[in-house]
């Protein structure tokens, strides 16, 4: 096969499977749905982060994570804080992440935290993400 018909290929593979990301959503929450972020985190002295708060979410038809990240100094640097499978029955639950951050060192004080409820939903035969909440709040990182 010469390179022309690969590369083609490659490209019309590419594009089919970007056209299949496309429909993503990222709708607004419906009133019954929220996310929240516990005014205090903890931050152990090997850099593990625990984040937590409550969450309430229905309809879901896919797997369903409360996601969350935290940031300090910079608001465009955000370390993933752990994933917790959600449950979307209506009723309100709590969710409990913990990380380790490495690449760069936490520090007790104020941080920017983001939590995010998110489904994977089946779409045309590819799990896609849905998203059902989102909450920033900043906090206050606690020795723990």
């Amino acid at each position: 096969m010469s390179l022309r018909p690969a590369l083609s290929a490659a490209l019309g593979s590419a594009a089919l499977l970007c056209a299949a990301a496309a429909p993503a959503t990222a709708a607004p929450a419906a009133p019954s749905e929220s996310v929240t972020v516990d005014p205090t985190g903890r931050l152990a002295d090997d850099g593990t982060v625990t984040l937590s708060g409550t969450y309430t979410c229905t309809d879901a038809t896919g797997p369903v994570f409360v996601s969350s990240s935290v940031s300090q100094d910079s608001p465009n640097y955000r370390h993933g804080i752990g994933g917790t499978m959600a449950v979307c029955d209506g009723a309100k639950h709590h969710w409990e992440n913990t990380g380790k951050v490495t690449s760069e060192k936490l520090k007790t004080g104020a941080a920017h935290v983001e939590a995010t409820i998110m489904e994977l939903r089946p779409q045309g035969g590819l799990p896609l993400p849905s998203f059902h909440a989102v909450q920033q709040q900043d906090v206050t990182l606690k020795k723990g």
